[in-house]
């Protein structure tokens, strides 16, 4: 498994500069998603993950100019950990007890945020990975035939047997997978395309 890369030194030189609004949108499209699915899996509601990934935009807006790389082993991705978690803890904290349910404790909540930063660094790639999939699954999706993606999707990203992909969609074994070969180079190709962005 590929390890997500660091978020590349132009695009963070170009963030700091607060006229820049277009490098910013770049780092948006890309951190946005990733701290809102990070909040969903951490217990957090629709809209309390959406404040929560504001809030840690925000807070890289205001602290980015102090951000510095001293050398190879300092890594964007581990200070923006350590704003996200400290987001998402402050989101927790302020979070009402849900009555309905029995209410929670503040053991519980803090139970659940806790975990050390290595593991919310884990999680920050996981989910980039998964965002810059879908990104590239968006590209590749729009530029072929229906079949064709289908064919793909179903044979591997459901993993549904390549015999029966190709009878429910009317095509033959071959074709399925010439499909999904196709597929996984162009996607392979979008991804390294994005990964020069970011």
């Amino acid at each position: 498994m590929t390890i997500f890369p660091e978020t590349r030194d132009s695009l963070i030189v170009q963030v700091k500069d607060q006229e820049n609004r277009e490098a910013w949108e770049q780092f948006s499209q890309i951190y946005r998603p990733v701290i809102y699915r990070i909040g969903r899996s951490r217990g957090l509601q629709d809209a309390d993950a959406h404040d929560l990934a504001q809030q840690v935009l925000i807070s890289v807006a205001k602290a980015i100019g102090q951000w510095k790389k001293v050398d190879d082993a300092t890594k964007f991705r581990h200070w923006l950990s350590s704003i996200a978690r400290n987001a998402l803890l402050n989101a927790m904290l302020r979070r009402p007890n849900d009555l309905a349910i029995g209410g929670t404790s503040i053991n519980e909540t803090m139970h659940n945020v806790s975990r050390p930063d290595s593991e919310i660094e884990l999680q920050i790639e996981s989910e980039c990975r998964r965002e810059i999939y879908l990104r590239a699954a968006e590209t590749v999706k729009a530029s072929v035939e229906p079949s064709t993606w289908d064919a793909f999707e179903q044979s591997v990203v459901f993993g549904q047997e390549v015999r029966d992909v190709a009878r429910q969609l009317g095509m033959s074994a071959g074709a399925v997978y010439t499909a999904r070969s196709r597929i996984m180079l162009r996607l392979q190709s979008v991804v390294r395309s994005i990964q020069e962005e970011i």
